[in-house]
């Protein structure tokens, strides 16, 4: 991997400015650069690129940017720069894409509910915004468990660029299938072309279950990591290597 490759440098660099600035001017950029959904008053198109560069914590950050220097510096090398940050903000965005169509479906299953009890779709919308309600017709309709689901959804916003670093993720396990790699709490080294499997099928089994811990974009993970795959392999297929 050695020093850091110019394009992923700029990355980085303004990775860590829109995770510091807002801390130092005491301001809040939620509204305008995390991703929203999209029946959300604050949703912006543009926020399927802007979301790449921001971070909930000090740890996100730094595991995403590690992430990208660790499995991207090779990549970059191989593909060179230009080519690196179209792969990178393709996945990125595809990564958004994905994470909001699931969402949708999700949506839509328990709106469904609200509007066949009677509520229409002004009423829902207010009722979403304040995350709470007591109207006898929606306490008729649906169990507290799918009202937190959609309340979630309609107002949780995505930060990171996780989505992004799993597209890179599946193109060094394309590119290196029999590089040693390990998870901190699964220090035991394991061929790329294994762990990466096994990570996806991770961020599969605990999107489309109940034991999922904290709000993760598991889908999110998946959509970088189709489009980082699809890219990758025909580039792959096609000899599309140099720079």
């Amino acid at each position: 991997m050695g020093k850091v490759t110019e394009g992923i440098k700029h990355l980085i660099i303004i990775n860590v400015i829109v995770f510091i600035a807002p801390q130092l001017l005491q301001l809040d950029f939620t509204n305008i650069l995390a991703l929203h959904f999209p029946e959300n008053e604050h949703f912006g198109i543009w926020q399927y690129v802007s979301h790449i560069f921001m971070h909930g914590s000090f740890a996100h950050i730094l595991f995403n940017m590690y992430g990208l220097w660790a499995f991207g510096t090779p990549l970059e090398q191989m593909w060179g720069k230009k080519r690196f940050l179209f792969f990178y903000f393709s996945a990125g965005i595809g990564a958004g894409l994905i994470y909001t169509l699931v969402n949708y479906y999700q949506f839509n299953g328990i709106y469904e509910l609200f509007i066949n009890a009677g509520v229409n779709p002004n009423e829902i919308l207010s009722i979403l915004e304040k995350g709470s309600t007591n109207d006898v017709r929606v306490v008729n309709a649906i169990t507290q468990e799918q009202f937190n689901k959609i309340s979630s959804l309609y107002n949780t916003p995505a930060v990171g660029a996780s989505g992004a670093v799993y597209g890179v993720l599946v193109a060094f396990g394309l590119y290196f299938k029999d590089a040693k790699l390990a998870l901190l709490f699964f220090p035991v080294p394991i061929a790329a072309k294994y762990f990466i499997p096994i990570m996806i099928l991770g961020d599969l089994f605990f999107g489309m279950t109940k034991y999922s811990v904290g709000n993760i974009a598991h889908f999110a993970h998946i959509g970088g990591a189709l489009i980082g795959f699809l890219i990758a392999y025909y580039w792959k297929k096609n000899q599309f290597k140099t720079s």
